[in-house]
Parts: C-alpha cells; sequence; structure tokens
C-alpha cells in the first residue's frame, strides 16, 4: 500500500521512527514502574524523565497524569474535578458528548466559535463550573480563543478544560497559560495509540481516586507507551508547512466549485463540501483512487448520523452529509495535495454529468 496517498492525520498519524525506538528500549525495561526494587526503580526513572518531557514539550510547568489517551483525560476531568456544574460546547468530540450528558450545552456561530454572550450567562449561575471546549475542532478544524474564554471562566471562579489532541506540541501558548485542564494524545502526534496524558495546574481541583499516578489513575505504567509519547514530541512539526498545503488545497476546492467549511484555522485540517454528492460515496471514490480521507471524526465517521458539529454550525442535515474531512501530517506533500485536486475534480465532474 506503499503507492496509497494518506489524508487523514487527524485521525491517527503514522509512528515516527523515533517513537518506535523508543518503545522498544521501553519493552526491554520490562519491569513495574512501582516496584521497590532495582529493577522496579529503573523503570520508574525512565517513566519520570518521559513525563518531565511531555510537560515540557507543551510548556506546562504543572502536574501531568499519564493516561491511555485524551478519551480517558478528558472524562478524568469532567467527572473528577471540584466543579459543581459542566458546561460544553456543541462542537465537542463524542467522547466528552458521552460523559457528560448533563452538561449545558454553549451554542456556536456560523464559524464554529462559542458564542461568548451564553457562556457569560452559563457562568453567571451560582456555583463553579467546568468548561470544556476544544483547541481545535477534529472535524472543522475550527479553533476556540482559548484566551479569551479563559478570561471570563476565571473571572467567575470556574475551572477550564482544553481538549488538545489536535494541537501540535509547542503549538499554542495560550494553553499552556491559561488552560486548568489540557487533555493529550499521543497517536495523533505520531507516538504510538493507547497512551495519553492530563496536564493539570492544581491537583487540588482533581479528586484522586486510588492507585498509579500520584492516587489519580490506577494501573500498571506504560513505560513503553510513555517513551514512544515523549520521543515523538521532540520531533518538531512544520506548521508554516501544513498550513501552506491547507491554503493551496482550499483555494483549488473554491475554484473546482467546492465549498470550504472554515479557512484559515488549523493548519492540518479541513472540511470540504461537494454538492450533489453524499461523503459516504466520496470516500469510496477516493479510496478507489488510492487516496484516504473521512467524514467526521475518526470516532463517528463509521455512523450514519448526520454531523452534530456541523449541524451546530447551521449547516442542513442535506449539506453536512456532503462533507468530508481531509488532514495532514509530517509525511503530506504538495505532490499528495495535487493529486487529491486532480481527483476531487475528476469526481466532482463525473457527479454533475451524472446529476445532470
Amino acid at each position: 500500500m506503499a503507492d496509497r496517498i494518506y489524508l487523514d492525520h487527524a485521525a491517527t498519524t503514522p509512528m515516527l521512527p523515533e517513537a518506535v525506538a523508543a518503545m522498544a528500549e521501553g519493552m526491554a525495561r520490562w519491569a513495574n514502574p512501582s516496584s521497590p526494587h532495582a529493577e522496579g526503580r529503573a523503570a520508574r526513572a525512565a517513566l519520570e524523565d518521559a513525563r518531565a518531557r511531555i510537560a515540557a514539550a507543551y510548556g506546562w510547568t504543572g502536574e501531568t497524569i499519564l493516561t491511555s489517551g485524551a478519551s480517558e483525560s478528558l472524562g478524568i476531568a469532567l467527572n473528577r474535578s471540584v466543579a459543581e456544574r459542566r458546561a460544553i460546547s456543541a462542537v465537542e468530540h463524542d467522547s466528552v458528548m458521552r460523559v457528560a450528558l448533563d452538561a449545558t450545552v454553549l451554542p456556536v456561530d456560523s464559524t464554529g466559535v462559542i458564542d461568548v454572550t451564553v457562556l457569560a450567562d452559563v457562568l453567571g449561575v451560582a456555583g463553579r463550573v467546568l468548561v470544556a471546549v476544544q483547541w481545535a475542532n477534529s472535524e472543522t478544524g475550527v479553533r476556540q480563543p482559548v484566551a479569551a474564554i479563559a478570561e471570563a471562566v476565571h473571572a467567575a471562579g470556574g475551572l477550564l478544560l482544553v481538549d488538545a489532541a489536535q494541537m501540535p506540541a509547542r503549538g499554542d501558548s495560550d494553553v499552556a497559560a491559561h488552560a486548568d485542564f489540557v487533555a493529550i494524545s499521543a497517536h495523533k502526534r505520531g507516538g504510538p495509540p493507547g497512551v495519553g496524558g492530563l496536564l493539570v495546574r492544581d491537583m487540588a481541583t482533581l479528586i484522586p481516586t486510588g492507585g498509579q499516578e500520584r492516587g489519580y489513575r490506577a494501573g500498571t505504567e506504560n513505560l513503553p507507551g510513555a517513551l514512544g509519547f515523549a520521543a515523538a514530541l521532540g520531533v518538531p512539526e512544520d506548521a508554516g508547512r501544513l498550513a501552506a498545503l491547507r491554503s493551496k488545497l482550499d483555494d483549488a476546492i473554491s475554484r473546482s466549485g467546492g465549498e470550504v467549511v472554515a479557512r484559515g484555522q488549523h493548519p492540518a485540517i479541513g472540511a470540504y463540501r461537494m454538492r450533489g454528492l453524499a461523503a459516504t460515496t466520496q470516500l469510496i471514490r477516493f479510496d478507489m483512487a488510492g487516496i484516504a480521507v473521512s467524514a467526521g471524526s475518526a470516532c463517528s465517521s463509521g455512523s450514519m448520523k448526520p454531523s452534530h458539529v456541523l449541524g451546530a454550525m447551521g449547516w442542513s442535515v442535506d449539506a453536512s452529509r456532503e462533507v468530508v474531512r481531509v488532514s495532514f501530517g509530517r509525511s503530506t506533500t504538495e505532490a499528495d495535495i495535487e493529486a487529491f485536486i486532480a481527483e476531487w475534480r475528476s469526481v466532482s465532474r463525473a457527479a454533475r454529468a451524472f446529476a445532470a
């Protein structure tokens, strides 16, 4: 499958050689990091070094709880913060929607950004509130104004949880400066699946449950995963190069009669509507042409239900079902984008001819 073009990096991105090598080293350190003997202490030292490197990559000076991924990290913060109420944006990831069923839902405008007027009303109700927002939406790439949201939340005595699964390390200093909790994921950054972290500014804002990770997460620590995560974060991501590729694709889609859902947002995540052709059909056509893209987030793209993200932005069900997501990574080249543009135009022409 080496000749295929992979444009679904927002779902997961290939593991970097540095991460694979670090995991192999971790597997050789087979001892339990919680054991008191020499082997356990050596494993613990390696784990803590990885933890420190992960935190440093995100500019984080608080605590770092290692988890199985961003979904678990989000669940921990949402279910165990000391806040009395929860509020989430209407465009949050499905993993947030599933565990925060009683949360107040904050609407977004047509650009996908939180309605600050409604946020102010929610913050004005008695009781400490935990507000959860994404750094960037995994379907559209729309980014939330973290600093402005944090200012409002903290002025009301609340806490801010940022889902930063799609944020590169060193990607936004506002997150490290203003968030109380940050959920991160290794496999979105070239590390292994099954490992992530919850960055915590003040452990007093989180209720412990016992076990490992200083009593905040039970289970034997995943040393190979942590080492792989830390190694991946040590390899820089060229956001400028990716942004140029996305701009090229945005312009080509617009000139070809398509619709760009949100411009100027995440440098590597774009969503595009091809009028008159269902996204499911588009995915099949692209896949047959050797190009991997997706519709919606990876956790929901196998579902036939319409995107709640596009619905919250005011898109009709019919229109939202014509949108596909294209996302880039370190391995994406300009030739890959040009090949996708050519195939998009071919598929679009065929759809228009059939409709005529």
